[in-house]
């Protein structure tokens, strides 16, 4: 429940005693705050994430191609992706909880940090879905997650990547 209240909270712009400030409560005499002092702190929002050394970058898992096979579109990967197959890696991303809650056991990395609740911020190429061995405490800044990572040749719900077994670093 307490997502959910974060999430509109940053949907409606308001942080705290933002909402008095915003909209003028009688007897407050408070300047409105700015779009930055809104918005969670993060300098994350502009700018793609730093490559880590030991981490696979969103760079390599952006080579994958889309190919017509008969009526429908596949995946076809490079042999840099077709590589970490069934390897144990590092990803860093951001969190896009699918469950309420603090913690999520299972959850979306995406490359770009999430704008809207019910938006993905990318493509198939930039979302990893995450199964993790523990649950992982949900926030806004980047994290980092090890585990066993997958190249999904047909999955139904059009995913390229799945890290299972994950461990929050």
């Amino acid at each position: 429940m307490r997502l959910l209240a974060c999430f509109i909270a940053l949907l409606l712009g308001f942080q705290g005693t933002g909402w008095a400030q915003q909209k003028g409560i009688p007897g407050k005499d408070v300047p409105p705050m700015s779009m930055e002092q809104q918005m969670p702190s993060t300098i994350w929002f502009s700018k793609p994430l730093p490559e880590l050394k030991g981490v696979v970058s969103w760079k390599t898992l952006s080579e994958v191609t889309p190919v017509k096979q008969k009526d429908r579109y596949v995946p076809q990967y490079s042999k840099g992706i077709a590589a970490l197959d069934q390897k144990e890696v590092k990803l860093q991303g951001f969190m896009m909880p699918l469950d309420m809650g603090d913690k999520q056991k299972r959850f979306l990395l995406v490359a770009m940090p999430p704008t809207c609740a019910y938006c993905l911020p990318g493509g198939p190429d930039q979302l990893v879905e995450v199964q993790a061995k523990t649950p992982v405490k949900y926030g806004f800044e980047p994290v980092v997650v090890s585990g066993k990572f997958a190249v999904l040749k047909d999955d139904p719900m059009g995913l390229y990547y799945r890290l299972t077994d994950a461990v929050a670093q």
